[in-house]
């Protein structure tokens, strides 16, 4: 019988980095010679730990944007150097933002912390707002696994840089898709 791991904890969501790559790939005609920013809880973040191997395929240059008690684990680091994979970790954002092709945000996860004080220092580190996306590039994209807390504002919804909820739409036709191919394989 087959099996698909739909998310597992602070390890891997291999559905959502397949229609996270469908997203990108559509949006941006492609993946290679892209500049792709990963932001907020690296450390934890299942989502962008299935989504960098798939990255890795690809001749990308990574920006890794978090708090550094959020950074990605070094197993993950040692493989991007062990495929050649350009990467940059950075605790600031003030450099990567107007260079990004992509902008994969996500939420720091409140659930993941020991003590509540550690979350309250780091929560708020990353927050994109509309004078944010302004100093972007124009054809850059945002994308976010959702669901988000504060680390998205509102109203860049509207901005056609904003493909979060077109990612969405992207997850139920992928999935739709393995479905069919498991089953009638």
């Amino acid at each position: 019988m087959p099996i698909i791991n739909a998310g597992d904890g602070i390890g891997e969501h291999p559905t959502q980095a397949l229609l996270d790559m469908y997203t990108i790939y559509r949006s941006k005609g492609g993946v290679d010679g892209l500049k792709i920013g990963l932001v907020g809880d690296l450390l934890n973040g299942r989502t962008v730990h299935s989504l960098i191997p798939l990255l890795s395929i690809y001749k990308v240059e990574l920006y890794l944007i978090s708090p550094k008690s959020l950074q990605l684990p070094k197993s993950y680091l040692d493989e991007l150097k062990k495929q050649g994979i350009k990467y940059n970790v950075l605790n600031n954002w003030q450099d990567a933002l107007g260079i990004v092709d992509v902008l994969y945000m996500t939420r720091v996860q409140k659930e993941r912390f020991k003590l509540i004080e550690d979350y309250q220092k780091v929560k708020d580190d990353f927050i994109l707002t509309l004078d944010l996306v302004k100093g972007m590039k124009p054809d850059a994209i945002i994308l976010h696994p959702l669901p988000r807390v504060n680390e998205i504002a509102p109203e860049i919804d509207s901005d056609p840089r904003a493909q979060y909820f077109q990612q969405v739409k992207n997850g139920l036709f992928l999935r739709m898709a393995l479905l069919n191919h498991i089953y009638t394989s």
